[in-house]
């Protein structure tokens, strides 16, 4: 055919004189619109004739254009396309052979189809091309620009939800919500599983040795970038608003240029030989060629569907091509009736199916779109691009496993691609398994080096696995690629908050808001931060402005929220909290923010109540429902708390003005003195790790508890010096009297609310001092002291679920527990993973000691027989002691008794869990507060109070002797010790541990002056020493040089008159002087 055209060419010369040459031209300028494609056809010749190519190649191509529009003869078109392909040697579209339906000749033409689409007609150029071998059938660059603005029905990406799922997600369906304790509620958005309106590339199944696709339209790949030019629906530069979740990238053919050189270029630069060819070749590496290709060659090119049987029959299928452009515009439905008409024909065509199964992805019609991929590769096994479409989709479906071993299925036909290890590392990501995402990802950026979206991701994987330097590092080379990519310096900024870096956080999150200002990431991430750190009225500020642009978000809703219900703007607080209550609903993760929405609106109009009495009347255990509480707690579906517990009084029934009043704000002498003294002494209880950033609301909050606490231990200490002093003025029955007087104490302390001996359905508690009958002086139990730092613990923060755990319903007959994982699978969990080596040791001594462990079902494990003892003392990781075991197990740590001579009570459960499908394993800290054990600690916890109170306020008392306080010191630092092995609230013990340490010791007059070494976490240091004594000397080393003695806190105004009322105590921990 290439010789004969060229003959005819060569022949143009002989065949027209110059005049009649000249003469063709004068025709051709009265424009293409007036001629016959015939006549085209001669003009052109004559350019060519007269060594005018570029003129002639011009004539062609618009002859070519306009047979397209008319509809024009098959045959004459195609020999245009001829014409074009030779007169253009090195830049003409390649085609090859195929091997599939070879008898059927309407399936096996060569044609570019352009023009506009019109009523079905196509809309750009469509060619359709194969490969052998390589990437897959769609092969992908990135950098090229997404058309998702126009593209708004996309389904879901990894971890999404179907249609029919996210319909499941109504409030009255206990059983969606899962059952979780997650400390954080992060930001999951709607993502597309195989694209964000990327277009489709389909490709024959057939072999040919050429490697060039042309292939802008119909893609489905995993790039995250955009161009400067086009954003998609929603994102920015290219990634989706979440930021575990990865966005997908695809070309854009607008239409042919001037003369098809855009397309041409890009078809060439992949291709070493322009000639069609029926014989097969081995792969090529299509990675680096793909790399070549210019930015402007990629926004320009055009995807082609063309077909080239063995025998050179030429006919076309059209309704292949129109399914293509119905998808492409994103007319799914339609796309998808053409592809059945052609599957009735031939139901094994693998283009058609994967046609089909993208076009209802995109529909979100997952399962589908799954059948058609697996048919698809049953018809062609070496279709690669099938194989990684369904690994997209199970992606999609959150089958994670199958989509990993789909990807390492399409790496087999393409082990280099780029973009396949980019999708797998991203998939293997959100499967939690960091270590092959880092695998994969750092692969993809070596072949790749300016993947900016592999970068992010990689740095997100490496933080994951504690390697914060190497992440950081990953993360600035993303930002560095593109100094506007929004998603990498968000996640960048969300690396820095779970640092606790602050400073950098902030920095990042202004250069997002100077590159794009209504990027509404941008201001939860502040406001999340914000909120973090205390600043609730600033925090609410950025949410507001983040809702300004997306009104419908529940992460802000949910948050600012409870910013609102902190500061006592209760009106607006519940108005949010219902707002997030009517979102629909798009995620499991989202659902778990409506419920807690739910019960935070009970809180909020709780505290509303109270806001006008006294602070001493806000008890939260003693008056919420237990069944309230532990659902609260547990984050579970509130149906069960709807039908069952009776809800709060509306705000109009209980403050009518949802705020705080005027005289609750008002600024008094005496308020300003005991705020700056709290400042002062509550910023003491900010740990210098990783992770806990430091909140000026939580320290104002421990400084007028600590306050409050030294001044009510206070009075009952001079009580109990006063009938100290007493009984030494008596005789030997003045003693008896005394022995008899500190059994009633310990007697006393027993008791009370909320102690072991009440009832765990009471309803009503008070936490103030007690009256001792027989002296009618004012009595504190060790539960009355901590109590009152409870108290402000759950006010300070109404987002955090604070209660007494012998307060829940029935859940604490079982062992109701806090659980705090180091490792949670291949994740280091930032703030705890530093203890994890201390664990690990402490568990083998308990090993070696034991010869046992225990296993889920609470049976014992025997590990006196088959070497396994002599097998602890090598053991260096999870790994390790898993093996050891051979299944699932806990151990108990023990606390050696200070009351009771020998006896050892159980600390906290050390707990060691495989992951399921997952690599690594759940190991843990969990500590059940069951009946019995929580009987054992109020037994020792109020023998430690006593003994401080016996310290304290015989000779000692009043004492400004550092030394002669030794007593005291120490006997604050054992109850200290019991608290944190006891473990009694739902979260917040550590805090509260340390708030009444600094209580205590400000009562006795000595003031903590200094910080808590960097990396130290007290109740830690508590839970992994046995003996109390050995916690005593790891604490004292750093807190006695520390301390100051003082009598200062006396001159202090009293907490409790001066912030009398609820209201008055919210607006202490709300107003800041910046």
């Amino acid at each position: 055919m290439r010789s004969i055209i060229c003959n005819a060419i060569s022949g143009i010369a002989n065949q027209f004189p110059d005049s009649q040459r000249e003469l063709r031209l004068s025709q051709c300028e009265l424009g293409l619109s007036q001629c016959e494609l015939g006549l085209s056809q001669c003009d052109s010749r004559a350019f060519s004739a007269l060594g005018r190519k570029d003129d002639a190649i011009a004539v062609w191509e618009q002859g070519y254009e306009h047979a397209l529009r008319q509809s024009a003869d098959l045959k004459q078109l195609l020999e245009l396309e001829e014409l074009l392909s030779v007169a253009k040697p090195g830049k003409q579209d390649i085609s090859f052979t195929s091997d599939n339906h070879v008898s059927n000749s309407k399936l096996s033409t060569r044609v570019s189809l352009s023009g506009p689409h019109i009523d079905g007609k196509l809309n750009g150029s469509l060619k359709y091309q194969n490969e052998y071998n390589t990437s897959g059938l769609f092969q992908e660059h990135r950098d090229v620009s997404k058309f998702c603005n126009t593209h708004t029905d996309n389904f879901d990406t990894l971890n999404g939800n179907s249609d029919g799922e996210r319909s499941k997600l109504s409030l009255p369906l206990s059983e969606l919500l899962p059952d979780t304790n997650s400390r954080t509620c992060e930001s999951f958005k709607n993502r597309n599983a195989l694209g964000d309106g990327s277009k489709l590339t389909v490709d024959s199944a057939d072999t040919s040795d050429n490697n060039s696709i042309c292939h802008d339209n119909y893609y489905l790949g995993s790039s995250d970038l955009t161009s400067k030019n086009q954003k998609p629906c929603g994102l920015k530069n290219g990634t989706h608003n979440n930021f575990d979740t990865p966005s997908y990238a695809s070309g854009s053919c607008t239409g042919l240029s001037e003369n098809s050189e855009h397309c041409s270029k890009s078809s060439a630069s992949t291709s070493n030989s322009s000639d069609i060819t029926e014989s097969h070749s081995m792969p090529n590496n299509s990675s680096d060629s793909n790399n070549e290709i210019s930015d402007e060659s990629k926004r320009s090119k055009k995807f082609c569907v063309a077909k080239i049987s063995k025998t050179k029959s030429i006919s076309v299928d059209f309704r292949l091509s129109r399914g293509i452009a119905q998808v492409n515009e994103g007319k799914y439905a339609y796309a998808i009736s053409i592809f059945d008409q052609i599957l009735k024909e031939d139901p094994t065509y693998p283009e058609v199916l994967i046609g089909r199964g993208t076009a209802y992805a995109f529909q979100r019609e997952l399962e589908a779109a799954i059948a058609d991929f697996t048919k698809a590769i049953q018809s062609k096994p070496s279709a690669g691009e099938a194989w990684k479409r369904r690994g997209q989709a199970r992606a999609a479906l959150g089958e994670s496993l199958e989509a990993i071993e789909d990807l390492t299925k399409a790496l087999e036909f393409d082990p280099d691609s780029a973009d396949i290890l980019h999708e797998r590392g991203i998939v293997n990501f959100k499967f939690k398994d960091f270590d092959a995402a880092v695998e994969d990802l750092s692969a993809c950026v070596k072949l790749d080096e300016n993947n900016k979206s592999a970068y992010t991701y990689l740095g997100m994987a490496l933080s994951s696995i504690g390697e914060y330097k190497r992440a950081e590092e990953a993360h600035l080379k993303s930002i560095q690629l593109d100094r506007s990519f929004l998603e990498a310096w968000a996640h960048l900024t969300q690396f820095y908050q779970d640092l606790a870096n602050s400073e950098k956080a902030f920095d990042c999150l202004q250069q997002v808001i100077q590159i794009d200002e209504r990027y509404a990431k941008a201001y939860h991430l502040r406001g999340l931060l914000l909120h973090g750190m205390g600043d609730h009225r600033k925090a609410i500020k950025d949410l507001s402005i983040g809702l300004s642009i997306e009104n419908l978000n529940i992460e802000c809703l949910y948050l600012r929220a409870s910013c609102y219900h902190a500061i006592g703007e209760y009106a607006d607080a519940v108005k949010d909290y219902d707002a997030a209550l009517d979102v629909e609903l798009d995620s499991m993760e989202k659902f778990v923010l409506q419920c807690l929405a739910f019960y935070q609106k009970e809180i909020a109009l709780y505290t509303a109540s109270k806001v006008n009495s006294e602070f001493s009347w806000f008890d939260i255990d003693g008056d919420i429902d237990p069944l309230f509480k532990e659902y609260w707690c547990k984050r579970l579906h509130p149906k069960n708390v709807c039908e069952k517990v009776f809800r709060q009084p509306p705000l109009r029934d209980s403050l009518k003005k949802g705020k705080l009043k005027k005289q609750d704000m008002a600024v008094t002498k005496h308020k300003i003195a005991l705020i700056l003294a709290a400042d002062s002494i509550g910023k003491k209880i900010q740990y210098d790790c990783p992770g806990f950033l430091p909140n000026r609301r939580q320290h104002r909050m421990a400084g007028l508890a600590a306050i409050e606490i030294a001044q009510k231990v206070s009075k009952t200490w001079r009580s109990l010096h006063a009938d100290w002093k007493h009984s030494n003025r008596s005789s030997k029955s003045g003693k008896r009297h005394r022995r008899k007087e500190r059994i009633s104490l310990a007697s006393q302390n027993r008791g009370g609310a909320g102690s072991s001996t009440s009832s765990s359905s009471e309803t009503s508690a008070s936490y103030g001092s007690t009256e001792d009958r027989s002296s009618s002086r004012p009595m504190m139990s060790w539960q009355d002291v901590y109590s009152l730092a409870v108290k402000w613990r759950q006010i300070s923060e109404p987002c955090d679920p604070v209660v007494w755990v012998n307060k829940l319903s029935e859940e604490f007959n079982s062992g109701f527990g806090s659980h705090t994982p180091m490792v949670l699978g291949q994740a280091k969990v930032v703030r705890y993973f530093p203890n994890y080596e201390r664990t690990l040791d402490a568990a083998k001594t308990i090993m070696r000691n034991k010869l046992s462990v225990h296993k889920k079902s609470d049976e014992p494990i025997d590990l006196s027989k088959e070497g396994k003892s002599e097998k602890i003392d090598h053991a260096k990781s999870c790994d390790d002691l898993y093996e050891l075991v051979g299944e699932d197990f806990w151990l108990a740590t023990w606390c050696n008794s200070t009351a009771f001579e020998g006896k050892q009570l159980e600390g906290t459960r050390i707990i060691m869990v495989k992951m399921g499908q997952q690599r690594g394993y759940d190991f843990a800290i969990r500590t059940p507060c069951t009946p019995s054990r929580w009987e054992e600690f109020d037994a020792e916890m109020t023998m430690a109070w006593e003994a401080i109170c016996n310290a304290y306020c015989g000779e000692t008392y009043g004492s400004t002797d550092f030394n002669a306080l030794e007593s005291v010191r120490e006997a604050i630092l054992r109850m200290t010790y019991y608290w944190y092995n006891f473990m009694p609230l739902s979260r917040g013990t550590a805090a509260v541990g340390f708030v009444i340490l600094l209580g205590l010791l400000l009562a006795a007059n000595m003031e903590f002056a200094g910080n808590i070494p960097k990396g130290v976490q007290v109740d830690w240091e508590a839970i992994l020493n046995f003996n109390p004594s050995s916690f005593v000397d790891s604490i004292k080393c750093w807190l006695y040089p520390s301390i100051k003695i003082t009598t200062m806190w006396k001159d202090f105004p009293d907490v409790a008159s001066t912030f009398a009322t609820t209201g008055s105590v919210v607006a202490a921990l709300s107003s800041y002087d910046d």
